[in-house]
């Protein structure tokens, strides 16, 4: 069985575009049929993702953590336990490509991490897409770990030791595991997930934040820039 992984803090918004999305890939036909269970990590919501999960035919835990890490967790030990030698994580702000899961499993390796692409720049600093473009590689040999676009088999997650809990960055420190327990990892562009870059982020310091922080950067070295090209005309 694979099992597809979602964590959920009050998404209504964004939850079924991401769980239609999810759908489609677990019924690829290069998967030949195999099982995939589709599972929203409720943690803390108190609109109406809930009734957004069972109207999509997924499946649902409900954890009160506010915490994405122990939500990630939970939903890889819940599809653990019944079987999955292959777990997906997305994030429920993202939707993944028609053979998202396919195009992981395609490449042979004990875990996979694919580059996300933004859907909508429009409510960023004007200097948001260009820093992204400085900065992004979405291209094989990258070097980028989203949640949104992780999969992982069983055998290496359970070595690596899992999701730990923290508030941020516990995609990059699984994979720091993965990498030191001798996990196979490919860096590969074939894995496609759209994200959102909302500026109302759920979680400080993850991805909305780094967008946000590269514009600010991207347009403080224009600052100085204009300001050493004024100096120099002045001198």
């Amino acid at each position: 069985m694979i099992g597809i992984v979602i964590p959920a803090h009050d998404e209504e918004c964004l939850l079924e575009s991401c769980l239609r999305a999810a759908m489609t890939a677990a019924r690829h036909p290069v998967l030949l049929r195999e099982p995939v269970r589709v599972l929203v990590v409720l943690d803390a919501c108190t609109d109406g993702s809930a009734a957004i999960v069972q109207r999509t035919g997924a499946e649902s835990l409900v954890v009160d953590a506010c915490n994405v890490g122990v939500a990630r967790a939970a939903g890889a030990c819940w599809m653990l336990e019944r079987g999955a030698r292959w777990l997906a994580f997305s994030d429920a702000d993202s939707r993944v490509a028609p053979d998202w899961l396919s195009a992981q499993l395609a490449l042979g390796v004990d875990a996979v991490c694919g580059p996300v692409t933004v859907d909508d720049w429009s409510h960023h600093p004007a200097r948001a897409l260009d820093a992204w473009r400085a900065r992004y590689r979405d291209a094989d040999g990258h070097r980028h770990v989203h949640g949104a676009n992780l999969g992982v088999s069983a055998l290496a997650y359970r070595r690596a030791g899992g999701f730990t809990q923290l508030a941020c960055g516990e995609d990059v420190a699984l994979v720091e595991m993965l990498d030191a327990t001798g996990a196979k990892i490919a860096w590969s562009a074939a894995p496609r997930v759209v994200t959102s870059a909302r500026l109302d982020a759920r979680v400080r310091g993850g991805f909305g934040d780094t967008l946000a922080a590269w514009a600010q950067s991207e347009m403080q070295n224009e600052e100085q820039d204009g300001d050493a090209t004024a100096i120099a005309a002045a001198g």
